[in-house]
Formats: structure tokens, C-alpha cells, sequence
């Protein structure tokens, strides 16, 4: 699997990521999906995004973007649905986790669903080391339908 920065023009990338904000659609209200666009992604200052190939298949995705001096989050992370429970989601997240630390970045953290369509990704991030912990940034806190995680990367 080879692991690069993302070519924001690759039209297999805007269609991974359109399917992407097409999976979350449906699991819950608007105002409560927080995925970013590939428009967003592009001109976010500081955003990074990463993309994994397999056998020239585009199969996963991970990015960071700032939130404040040293304290980073992690978006789009996501895995084809036909490679889901190979590994590729993990490799992702170690790789995006292994630049915020090369970087200084002290602090990871992620907003993701907290229903049962995301138990995955919670049980991912977990076992990665990150634990719950209470929103940050412009998140709401009091989105029942946001599970907030967090973890020091230094």
C-alpha cells in the first residue's frame, strides 16, 4: 500500500470523497454531519490530506487541519467499503498521527458520529489510544449525535 499527499484534481479522489459525504448523509440531521468538502479541504489553510492506493485503487483517505497551536484534528478518515477490516483505516491513521508528531503537533483530535453506523471508527480510535473527552473548536457541545475523542501525540 503506498501512502502520499493527496492530488486535490484527481477525480478518483473527488469521487472517494463524494461518496463519502454520500455515507453519512442519511445517519444524521445536517447541522450534525461535520465532513468537509474537497472545496473546503483544498482552501483550508493548513489542512493536509493523505491517500492510499492499493494495486492503483484509491481505498482510503486521512486528513489534519488545525484547530490551535499544537492541537490538531483529524478528518476524512475514510476506508473503502469493500477493503473495511484490512488494515488500511489503521495504517492511515498511524501515518496521520505519525506527521503530527514529526510537525510538533502535541494534540490529536476528532469529532466523529456517535451512532452505531461509526462504532467502527470509535473502536479504531480507541484501540489507537484515543479516549472520549468533551468538544473543541466550533463543535457544539451538546450534539447528541457527535462522539468527541482526543489523544497527546508527543
Amino acid at each position: 500500500m503506498l501512502i502520499a499527499r493527496a492530488n486535490y484534481d484527481d477525480p478518483a479522489l473527488q469521487a472517494f470523497l463524494r461518496a463519502h459525504l454520500d455515507d453519512i448523509a442519511p445517519t444524521a440531521p445536517s447541522g450534525s454531519q461535520h465532513a468537509l468538502t474537497i472545496d473546503e479541504m483544498r482552501v483550508s489553510p493548513g489542512f493536509r490530506l493523505w491517500v492510499a492506493h492499493l494495486d492503483d485503487e484509491l481505498v482510503g483517505t486521512v486528513g489534519l487541519g488545525p484547530v490551535t497551536e499544537g492541537h490538531e484534528e483529524l478528518k476524512s478518515m475514510r476506508t473503502a467499503p469493500h477493503r473495511r477490516g484490512s488494515g488500511i483505516g489503521r495504517a492511515l491513521l498511524d501515518h496521520a498521527l505519525a506527521d503530527a508528531k514529526g510537525r510538533g503537533v502535541h494534540r490529536v483530535s476528532l469529532e466523529t458520529g456517535s451512532m452505531a453506523h461509526f462504532a467502527p471508527a470509535r473502536t479504531l480510535y480507541l484501540r489507537a489510544g484515543f479516549v472520549e473527552c468533551g468538544a473543541f473548536g466550533a463543535y457544539p457541545a451538546d450534539d447528541p449525535n457527535s462522539t468527541f475523542m482526543t489523544m497527546m501525540v508527543d
